[in-house]
């Protein structure tokens, strides 16, 4: 992974690090391409904007519950208040954001409810993508597999030795890998789906901040041992637990039932807040936790 010159940098392309990745592709040799294509992509204004702030909501530079003022999210992404506002209801659709009617628009908040609904899905989803994935790979398939794993497996070595500002590379090699194994079911509409479901769960990553270490590790192995051997059957026993226990600690450690307070975070080393965002420290004198931070479990 490139070093941007701040973590505020860093977080205002993670997404397209991610698709970078997503398309088998280095972030870290990619980064001349990024930049002169900002303006010579064929992007439009509303695209952009779309990008930024969906990438800023995963990525937790906009808090959940934060209330999106659109004066303050024009001068911020760039867009006219009829534009932000056709941005944010599709964002609304894709349970990103909340549409509160005359009072406007908020980050959707979080809960252990809803992160057990979204991790289900993506058990539901990704499962069936295996099992399709397995009884029709080949040996590119295979080799996309073993090149995902490895990069995946340096990366959370890395994590574990103490570095912590490649958190969110390490996340994009951890969708590189789970889609490499379900790359060849043959269905573009369930991989779209499963992005969409990913996209949400690994905002709940994020905010809990959790690293699992050698056990998670551990479980990637087995996935890789599996899609070798073509052992969908284990491969989903594999995967439904990874999943659970990734649940587990993220509630335990981060998250709080649905009904009560939910813990949030603001991006460490940012410069400039994003729109709607309290300077003022939480209640109790105790200061809100970074995005960069991972906590092992």
């Amino acid at each position: 992974m490139f070093v941007l010159s701040s973590t505020a940098s860093f977080l205002s392309l993670a997404a397209r690090d991610l698709a970078i990745i997503r398309r088998g592709r280095n972030p870290a040799t990619d980064r001349e391409e990024r930049v002169t294509s900002e303006e010579t992509d064929g992007e439009t204004v509303s695209d952009k904007a779309y990008r930024r702030i969906r990438s800023d909501v995963v990525f937790g530079r906009l808090q959940p519950g934060q209330k999106l003022k659109l004066d303050a999210m024009k001068d911020a992404y760039g867009p006219g208040i009829g534009t932000l506002r056709e941005i944010l209801a599709r964002l609304a659709s894709e349970h990103f954001v909340i549409a509160e009617g005359a009072r406007g628009f908020e980050v959707a908040p979080i809960s252990a409810t809803d992160l057990r609904e979204v991790a289900s899905m993506r058990q539901l989803l990704e499962c069936h993508a295996l099992k399709e994935s397995f009884t029709a790979g080949d040996i590119e398939w295979e080799g996309r597999c073993v090149a995902a794993h490895h990069k995946l497996a340096t990366m959370e070595k890395r994590i574990a030795a103490g570095d912590r500002a490649q958190t969110e590379a390490w996340k994009g090699y951890d969708w590189a890998f789970h889609h490499a194994l379900i790359s060849n079911c043959g269905s573009q509409v369930l991989l779209d789906m499963h992005a969409s479901i990913y996209d949400r769960y690994l905002r709940y990553q994020l905010i809990a901040a959790i690293f699992r270490g050698e056990i998670a590790g551990a479980e990637h192995r087995t996935l890789l041992e599996c899609a070798l051997a073509r052992d969908w059957k284990t491969a989903q026993a594999t995967l439904i637990k990874h999943v659970d226990d990734c649940v587990t600690n993220m509630i335990r450690n981060g998250l709080r039932p649905a009904g009560s307070a939910t813990v949030t975070r603001s991006s460490s080393t940012t410069s400039k807040r994003p729109p709607g965002e309290s300077t003022a420290r939480p209640s109790g004198g105790r200061r809100k936790r970074s995005t960069a931070a991972v906590r092992s479990a």
